[in-house]
């Protein structure tokens, strides 16, 4: 019996220090880059904004010997980083690794974002930063198919031309012909057309920010039907990032939410000032209305 207290005692003491361990190191990276914290705290996600204002939500899983056991990642990208770690890191040191792998990156997704900007992408909405390849419809029931080499990705991509027919079997040995000239100083566009041989479709008129539509907090396109918001009641995102590189759009009310939640927030009247969820760059919005 006593030994199984004792054995209680020192379980209650691990999980005291574990708790006391992860909270401090959240409170270095910075609880606004928190999204969820599981109740054992053994599963952590972090938003993380990269140079280019793009957003990625790192999960960490915690060992039940942290941190003598390193954590496990997981991230949307095309290739996951190796985790370097000892006894004496913290989570703030696997999140600088995390950046610094996102900055190994941004020429991949700037070519894969040159791809979506200048072509016919077959399902463009469900891509993902992960992955690596793009379906373009080229017209006449054909497609092509590249894959983008996440660590070279200027370099020539494997490609397959999908469809049936004379036309797909004549692109298939112009690539086979011509598929040496690909320059990596030309982009994506300019490299089919040339190889090719023929003017490839452009993208269909879209508005520019309709990957802004959802709400980058509550991530829904309208507000809930709900008379406590008054006539914001099912209303869409009125609010605007002003960061070029981010744009994001949130409902006021749900920007003007997390401000309140966050301890280095200001208020002057009426209008609250803080900092972007996404790009830390200064925000301000108005308690019950838009300032924009």
């Amino acid at each position: 019996m006593e030994f199984t207290e004792q054995n209680r005692s020192r379980e209650l003491a691990a999980s005291s220090s574990f708790y006391r361990s992860v909270y401090s190191e959240i409170e270095e990276i910075g609880w606004e880059h928190l999204v969820n914290l599981a109740g054992d705290l053994k599963l952590i996600s972090f938003r993380i904004v990269d140079k280019k204002g793009r957003v990625h939500i790192l999960e960490v899983q915690l060992d039940k010997t942290y941190p003598k056991c390193p954590p496990s990642v997981a991230a949307d990208v095309p290739y996951i980083f190796n985790v370097k770690w000892s006894m004496n890191s913290r989570l703030k040191d696997l999140v600088q690794q995390f950046q610094e792998h996102l900055e190994k990156l941004q020429e991949f997704w700037s070519t894969l974002d040159d791809i979506d900007n200048s072509l016919c992408v077959v399902n463009l909405k469900q891509t993902s930063r992960a992955m690596s390849f793009r379906q373009i419809d080229i017209g006449n029931d054909c497609f092509i198919m590249l894959f983008i080499n996440s660590k070279n990705p200027k370099s020539l991509p494997e490609c397959r031309l999908l469809g049936s027919g004379p036309y797909v079997n004549s692109l298939i040995k112009l690539w086979k012909r011509n598929s040496k000239q690909w320059m990596k100083d030309k982009t994506i566009l300019e490299n089919l057309t040339s190889i090719l041989e023929t003017q490839l479709p452009k993208p269909p008129d879209v508005q520019k920010n309709d990957q802004q539509v959802e709400c980058g907090i509550c991530y829904a396109q309208c507000l809930p039907i709900d008379d406590e918001l008054g006539p914001r009641s099912g209303t869409g995102t009125d609010y605007t990032c002003d960061n070029s590189n981010c744009n994001r759009a949130f409902h006021s009310v749900c920007l003007g939410d997390w401000l309140r939640s966050i301890t280095t927030t200001r208020q002057s009247f009426n209008v609250l000032f803080g900092n972007c969820p996404y790009c830390s760059e200064p925000v301000a919005v108005k308690i019950g209305n838009t300032i924009k």
